[in-house]
């Protein structure tokens, strides 16, 4: 079959039709267990009853009348948002790479505001991954998502992450602010240290620098937090969230302190479909699941309890999978054999996980996983590694009795 697609993405032959909770219906009829989420999108799983009855009754009123007026909606979400953070000023959006790409305004226009308008670099991190518009890949740094895009956006230092070090030796006369993910998904679920991440906000307030966290992948409840930030007892300055908070309606916000934000007055940004109705009602009601009393405790056991199974993983399959990385319902496994080759293997076996840099596989399922699909979950991600062990001899008393 010819596509009229722009051919941008390697996709798998497999199409999907129907979606309920942590699984997935193929169109031939065969059920899937996500374990991806989107790409940790699907927040509350598919077709969620209390998601569908917003969207639903938000559709029977009103989707649009753009930001020339006020929407209550958006008013009340923001101040929702607000109350649950560090953040006093909330900006809608559509996506994560819009989140960051505004995150980077703000920063610069804080600097400006403040008489440093020469203040424009921000320091960032190999592996980092904040979006594909041409300031997010100049951020993230990656050559292959660069090359024949022309000269790379100037104003970006890109230091090791995790290196304390590195980061004291870039900042110089012309850096106003730090751009991280505290969890780097895309390049390979690598977690930020206590000490670095700590040691990140201890710089920006000695150098008087904005601190800037992507939580586009690690946001809404992911980790057993809100946000990640909380694992680490700091605040960043600006926070771009997307992914999860629209629980797979397209939705990117902007969390930010009032003096972080001070430069962004009127005309200085702007956007058509950003905190639309529609968008608002569906980000009220993951709210309203997420942040419900026992709902990030919950996350946080069956974190654990994920975290554990994939433990026994490793002893059994030591010649498949070498690491295990993340927090609570962000795990990555890093291999020992190709990591699309392992995602096959696992579609094989009726599981959906998605790569990620570095030869790892992202585990990621929806936040109203419960145990038991945990444990099926990881029952197939073992069979998936069986898929590259050599089985014993024929023969073999150890064979003969399997």
């Amino acid at each position: 079959m010819t596509s009229a697609l722009l051919p941008t993405y390697a996709r798998c032959h497999l199409a999907f039709e129907r979606g309920e909770g942590v699984w997935l219906t193929s169109t031939d009829g065969e059920k899937y267990l996500d374990f991806g989420s989107s790409i940790a999108v699907t927040s509350l799983g598919h077709a969620h009853p209390h998601l569908n009855r917003a969207l639903i009754e938000q559709a029977q009123k009103l989707w649009i009348t753009s930001n020339l007026f006020e929407i209550p909606e958006a008013e009340a979400f923001a101040k929702r948002l607000t109350e649950a953070t560090f953040a006093d000023l909330v900006f809608f959006q559509n996506s994560g790479a819009e989140a960051v790409e505004l995150t980077i305004k703000m920063a610069r226009k804080w600097n400006t505001a403040n008489g440093a308008q020469d203040r424009f670099h921000m320091i960032t991190f190999e592996g980092a991954f904040h979006g594909r518009t041409l300031a997010t890949l100049a951020a993230g740094g990656n050559p292959k998502y660069l090359d024949g895009f022309g000269p790379r956006m100037p104003g970006f230092d890109t230091v090791p992450f995790g290196d304390l070090d590195a980061v004291k030796a870039a900042i110089g006369p012309q850096t106003g602010a730090i751009l991280v993910e505290p969890i780097q998904g895309e390049g390979g679920v690598r977690v930020g240290a206590p000490e670095f991440i700590r040691g990140l906000r201890a710089l920006c307030d000695e150098h008087k620098l904005l601190l800037c966290f992507d939580e586009v992948q690690s946001g809404i409840g992911r980790t057993g937090k809100f946000f990640a930030y909380e694992l680490y007892g700091v605040a960043p300055d600006i926070l771009a969230s997307a992914k999860g908070i629209g629980g797979g309606f397209p939705l990117g916000a902007v969390l930010a302190t009032a003096e972080a934000a001070k430069g962004m007055g009127l005309g200085t940004h702007g956007t058509t479909y950003g905190g639309n109705p529609l968008a608002m009602a569906c980000g009220a009601a993951v709210l309203d699941v997420v942040l419900a009393p026992g709902f990030l405790d919950d996350v946080a056991r069956k974190g654990l309890l994920l975290r554990q199974a994939l433990a026994g993983l490793v002893g059994e399959h030591p010649d498949v999978i070498a690491e295990i990385r993340g927090e609570s319902l962000i795990q990555g496994l890093r291999l020992r054999v190709p990591n699309a080759d392992f995602a096959a293997a696992a579609r094989a076996e009726k599981l959906i996980v998605i790569p990620a840099a570095e030869n790892v596989v992202r585990i990621l399922p929806p936040l109203i996983v419960s145990d038991d699909e945990i444990r099926e979950g990881v029952r197939r991600l073992g069979a998936a590694c069986r898929h590259f062990e050599i089985p014993p001899a024929h023969g073999d008393k150890q064979g003969a009795n399997t």
